[in-house]
């Protein structure tokens, strides 16, 4: 069944594939998976694979399986499973049936390879792992044949059944198929199909001490689950002929897959290499997977991130089978475009400078109203309250400034946001010079209109230096410092291109009062600052705002 041509998004190459196949009666309805190894957190570039991988599923009308590859247990923990779970929910995704493991399939694996060895297919060999290597050749040497490739039937069958019985000590022992060791492909020297590791699987215990390949598991659990057209990034292409090779050697399947490529995701001034984003957990540069300045999901949704705006950005990306460096400046106008159609208004004084209204009755106060959203009047209005101190940015007054300065200058007028217009009239200074506060005066005939004798061009915002909320911002910046610092890092590491400023923390900021109290992953615009969102570190009493992205992409190219 094809998508409703109202429903039908922009075309690309999968799906012109998808669209042949079930007009030609291939298929009967469309199945695809996504297969993430859960050795880490999954980051912007597995986001995209989610978003192609079930966005089909969901456009064609049909299904979408969560399968674990599993099959490396040294590396993989119950951690990193429910995170990817979280993290495909949180996207708005929901897979069918139940989480599928290739774990789950191992005994129909182990059945598979034994048919491989009857077939004469498959060996076991007694070589060293460093023996296999040598005699693999390289791209321009053909390799070498093992001496234990001619083994019979009887005594890889006996051989493999020792692997499984633990009688092997690791790398004394691998079943390899048995292809072309002068293949052109290297994929198809040979390749090792079970190797033996003794140690505890996440989820099968210490039932099995040999674990089936990632190029074995595949295809056969494709197949398993009926998985029609099994997308993986072109890093894999040179190892399609092996998928189709090991289906093409196995009968009583319940399907044949096929398999397409597509260029990953590469972001500018970003790191999507799991190993390496582990390193940065290990080694302390961040503070964790979610880390704001991750680029892991988890750690781009406690930054600020939405799911509509990394479905979004996925589409802006595209399919194709090109590989290209993506500007990271897209993915924040992803964000930057959806909350600010989203995100409610509020005022934040990022570095506080306390200004004294001095015609201001001592203890007068007043509720000034302002729009929650300005687009979207359904929201209705704020109550924010003026006092006769209030904070306003210390970037906000000059002393002295030129006419290009459209804020508080010493002897000029400014509005304040959504209130009166004010005069600076005297600064008080500490004992080091600095300026401390601004006495200025107030013209209680403005508010809601400009003064008919003279023009106030300038706008700053303020919060009451009574009702205030006293919190934490923490500004973040892009992670690395260059757009390819994993292609930067001949001669040195892809650590010495981590940006220095990636984080800044501003301990006295201010708030108005009806953040108080606000949730996590609560998204709001401060307004003349940019889009910022509850972290989950924040109090009742003191909450804590992280930096989503800026009003404005201001960062400069290189």
């Amino acid at each position: 069944m094809t998508m409703n041509d109202n429903e039908r998004r922009p075309s690309n190459f999968i799906r012109q594939i998808i669209d042949r196949d079930l007009a030609e009666g291939r298929h009967d309805r469309v199945v695809t998976r996504f297969p993430p190894e859960p050795n880490g957190y999954l980051h912007i570039g597995h986001a995209k694979s989610i978003c192609l991988n079930f966005g089909i599923a969901e456009d064609y009308e049909g299904v979408c399986t969560l399968r674990f590859d599993d099959t490396n247990p040294e590396k993989e923990s119950p951690e990193y499973v429910a995170s990817i779970k979280r993290d495909v929910a949180w996207l708005g995704y929901r897979w069918a049936g139940e989480p599928r493991f290739a774990s789950d399939y191992f005994d129909r694996l182990y059945e598979c390879a034994r048919e491989m060895i009857r077939k004469g297919v498959a060996y076991v060999d007694s070589q060293s792992p460093e023996q296999i290597r040598e005699t693999r050749g390289s791209f321009t040497e053909p390799g070498r044949n093992s001496p234990f490739r001619d083994r019979s039937v009887e005594e890889n069958l006996e051989l493999f059944e020792k692997m499984r019985a633990g009688e092997f000590d690791e790398g004394e022992a691998v079943l390899r198929a048995k292809i072309d060791m002068a293949a052109p492909n290297l994929n198809l020297r040979d390749p090792v199909l079970y190797r033996i590791r003794k140690v505890h699987h996440h989820n099968t215990g210490d039932k099995w001490c040999i674990y089936p390949m990632y190029d074995f598991t595949h295809p056969i659990s494709d197949a398993i689950e009926g998985v029609t057209h099994s997308l993986c990034t072109l890093e894999f292409e040179a190892n399609r002929p092996l998928y189709d090779w090991v289906l093409d050697q196995l009968e009583d399947l319940p399907a044949r897959p096929r398999q397409y490529e597509f260029a990953r995701l590469n972001l500018g001034n970003t790191i999507t290499s799991k190993r390496k984003l582990q390193q940065l957990v290990e080694l302390g540069h961040v503070d964790g997977w979610d880390d704001p300045r991750m680029p892991t999901i988890s750690g781009l949704r406690r930054r600020g991130y939405t799911p509509a705006s990394l479905r979004r950005f996925s589409e802006m990306v595209g399919v194709s089978r090109e590989n290209s460096l993506v500007d990271v400046s897209m993915l924040e106008s992803a964000i930057r475009d959806d909350l600010n159609r989203t995100a409610p208004r509020a005022m934040c004084v990022l570095r506080p400078l306390k200004l004294i209204i001095d015609n201001w009755p001592q203890d007068h106060e007043e509720q000034l109203e302002a729009p929650v959203h300005p687009q979207d009047e359904s929201l209705g209005t704020r109550r924010v309250a003026m006092t006769r101190e209030v904070w306003i940015d210390r970037e906000d007054f000059r002393e002295e400034a030129n006419k290009k300065f459209k804020r508080l200058v010493l002897g000029k007028e400014v509005r304040l946001r959504y209130g009166y217009v004010i005069r600076a009239d005297e600064v008080v200074r500490d004992e080091a010079g600095e300026v401390v506060a601004v006495h200025c005066t107030y013209d209680p005939e403005t508010l809601g209109r400009n003064p008919e004798d003279r023009k106030v061009k300038g706008v700053i915002h303020w919060v009451s230096a009574r009702y205030g909320v006293s919190c934490q911002v923490r500004l973040y910046d892009r992670l690395c410092t260059v757009a390819r610092p994993e292609a930067a890092e001949e001669g040195g590491s892809f650590l010495d291109y981590l940006n220095p400023e990636s984080l800044r923390v501003l301990d006295d900021c201010v708030v108005e009062e009806g953040l108080a109290g606000a949730e996590a992953e609560s998204r709001y615009q401060f307004e003349r600052e940019g889009y910022f969102c509850v972290d989950r570190d924040s109090t009742a009493e003191r909450p804590v705002f992280n930096l989503t992205v800026g009003l404005r992409d201001t960062a400069k190219p290189e």
